[in-house]
Order: C-alpha cells, then sequence, then structure tokens
C-alpha cells in the first residue's frame, strides 16, 4: 500500500475515535451489497409498476429521452406552479410500499449501533437522507438508546423537544442526590421523512410500524426526490431536524467537529449547502466515504484543505489526491472502524 493509503489510513482511524463526531448516511450505507435497500439507480425497475399506468408512462417516457435518472425526469414533469403534479408522490408511495416488503440482515448496522453507543458523549447524531428503518430496526435488536423525536407505544407521536432532554439516572449521594448522565444516545434525524411517517388531517405527525401501512385519508411524510424538496424541508416535521443538522454543523449550542459521510453521493444542493456553511469554520472536518463521486463533485470537495474523501478510485487528504481505497470506502468496513 503506498505511502499515501497509509498516512489516510491513520489520519480516517483517528478522526474517527476522536470526540464530536457526527455521521451523515446516505443510500449506499443501507445497500448492503444489494442484500439491503436499493439505491436511487435501482429504484425506477423495482416500483414502477406499483405506480398508476398514467404517471407511469410520463415518468418513463421522459427517461426515454434521456433524463438523468428518477429524480431528473419528476423535475422534467414538474411545471414550476404553486401546485406540484402527482408523479413524486406516487413515487414514494411506490417506494415505501416496496420497502414495507424488504427485511435486510441487521448485523452491520447493529454493529455500527453498538460501538457509537460506547462513546463516552452524552449524544451521538446521526443524520440520514434514507427512507428507511433500518437503523431504527438495529438499535431495537441491538437494545441501543436511540431517540428519532417521536414518543409513545403504538402509534408514535411527534414531539421534536425531545432532542434537547438529556438521560440520566438518580443516585443517594452523601448529602443529595447525584444525577449521572448516560453516553453513547443516538440521536437520529431523518432529513427527508421515513418509511411509516404520516399526517393526520389535524396537522397531528405520527409513526406507526415500519412494516405497517399508514391509516388511510393520511399524508405520507417522506419528501420525494425532486427540486421540491429543498421547499419541502421548510414544514413540519423536516424544518426541526434541518434546524440541528445546521445547528450542529454552525450555530450551536452543540456543534460537531466531525462530519461523517457514508454512502451519499453529495448530489443534493440542499444538503451541500448546509454542509459547505459548516466548513466555514476552522474547527470542522468533513470525511466523505462513498463508492465513487462525480468528477466535477469530487473536484468541488477535494480542494477544500479540511476534507477527506475516500473512494475506491481516488482518494483526497485536506487537498493532497492520491489513489483509491480498496474497501476503506465502504460502510460494512466503517462499521468496524467508528
Amino acid at each position: 500500500m503506498s505511502d499515501f493509503l497509509n498516512k489516510l489510513e491513520k489520519k480516517v482511524k483517528q478522526q474517527l475515535a476522536s470526540r464530536s463526531v457526527g455521521f451523515l448516511l446516505g443510500a449506499g450505507s443501507s445497500h448492503l451489497n444489494g442484500k439491503g435497500y436499493p439505491l436511487t439507480t435501482e429504484l425506477w425497475d423495482l416500483i414502477s409498476e406499483r405506480i398508476p399506468s398514467s404517471e407511469r408512462a410520463d415518468i418513463q417516457n421522459k427517461l426515454d429521452e434521456g433524463a438523468n435518472g428518477l429524480e431528473h425526469a419528476l423535475d422534467l414533469l414538474d411545471d414550476g406552479g404553486v401546485n406540484d403534479t402527482p408523479h413524486r408522490h406516487c413515487v414514494t408511495k411506490a417506494t415505501a410500499e416496496h420497502f414495507e416488503t424488504i427485511v435486510p440482515p441487521l448485523d452491520i448496522h447493529c454493529e455500527f449501533l453498538s460501538r457509537l453507543s460506547k462513546r463516552n458523549e452524552p449524544i451521538v447524531p446521526i443524520f440520514s437522507l434514507n427512507y428507511d428503518p433500518i437503523i431504527e430496526r438495529a438499535a431495537d435488536s441491538q437494545k441501543v438508546f436511540l431517540i428519532d423525536g417521536f414518543l409513545g407505544s403504538e402509534i408514535a407521536y411527534f414531539e421534536s423537544a425531545i432532542f434537547q432532554k438529556r438521560v440520566g439516572a438518580v443516585r443517594r449521594g452523601l448529602r443529595w442526590p447525584q444525577v449521572r448522565w448516560d453516553t453513547g444516545i443516538i440521536h437520529l434525524f431523518k432529513l427527508h421523512g421515513s418509511v411509516g411517517w404520516y399526517e393526520s388531517s389535524s396537522n397531528d405527525i405520527r409513526r406507526c410500524g415500519f412494516g405497517a401501512s399508514i391509516p388511510s385519508g393520511t399524508k405520507r411524510l417522506m419528501i420525494p426526490p425532486q427540486h421540491r424538496k429543498a421547499t419541502d424541508t421548510m414544514t413540519l416535521p423536516y424544518s426541526s431536524l434541518w434546524s440541528e443538522f445546521r445547528g450542529m454543523l454552525r450555530q450551536g449550542p452543540f456543534l460537531i467537529n466531525r462530519l461523517v459521510s457514508m454512502g451519499y453521493g453529495m448530489c443534493d444542493e440542499h444538503v451541500n449547502a448546509v454542509i459547505e456553511n459548516g466548513l466555514a469554520r476552522n474547527d470542522l472536518t468533513l470525511m466523505i466515504f462513498a463508492f465513487d463521486l462525480q468528477p466535477e463533485i469530487f473536484q468541488r470537495w477535494s480542494n477544500k484543505s479540511n476534507v477527506i474523501i475516500v473512494t475506491k478510485n481516488r482518494c483526497s487528504l485536506y487537498g493532497e489526491t492520491g489513489p483509491g481505497h480498496p474497501h476503506l470506502w465502504s460502510f460494512e468496513k466503517l462499521s468496524q472502524e467508528v
């Protein structure tokens, strides 16, 4: 292995073992080499038959005419008016229905969460761009304390204030009770919503079981993959989740010093804008782990002096570019390193 990759590995391990680390998860972190949830590039072939024939034909025509993937096709079908077209909502409904049928292996994510839960810090933030519930399922399986903004039992309700609370145990002291605060509690912020999230007619935000269908007459809370998603994030529950994301990167009061991006191709500009704003701080490091990045995307982020990039084909360490790494980019490998 080259001197560059040896230096890269050493720096990555050092940064991952440091304090004040947050994690950003993209679709690649849930794919599990095809055993988990599909990538965006695979999605259309898997869900198209679930979409009404008229909308399905419209989307397929755009793809046949050269649209660069499903999201671009949905953009082309949107006339930019006040009211959007039904196509993107058909896609999220079909995606949710498909995801409800998937039972992925949890061992890798259980290991990932188990390691994070042992960190000696009050919270460990995970920001997810995914709809799938693999993190929540792994937390249940591993008995890891996870807070996702919902409270309740059978039909959980959204209460963003839970993210501001801390958990501890009261013990008897010599003079008065003492509180020992728990550490390693996972805070999960699903920035684009999730399977199982819905809003009733009374603007009541709820979550049902991940394998169950949402009640009829309710609104599914999954931001569709289309350019309007930047605007969608301004409404509840997304606005409070994005406020936490921006706060931990730039505004405080709780700031992370390292953001570890795993399986995200850095293609969502409304996400990237928040990250770049955070990188204006001189004490924030961004680490990007992905199978591959588009050339222009790699160039954009590799030029920054506080960014580390690890992909299969090439890497970058604080502006110095070198060869790719054979496996450090994968979520499977990273789950053993955090």
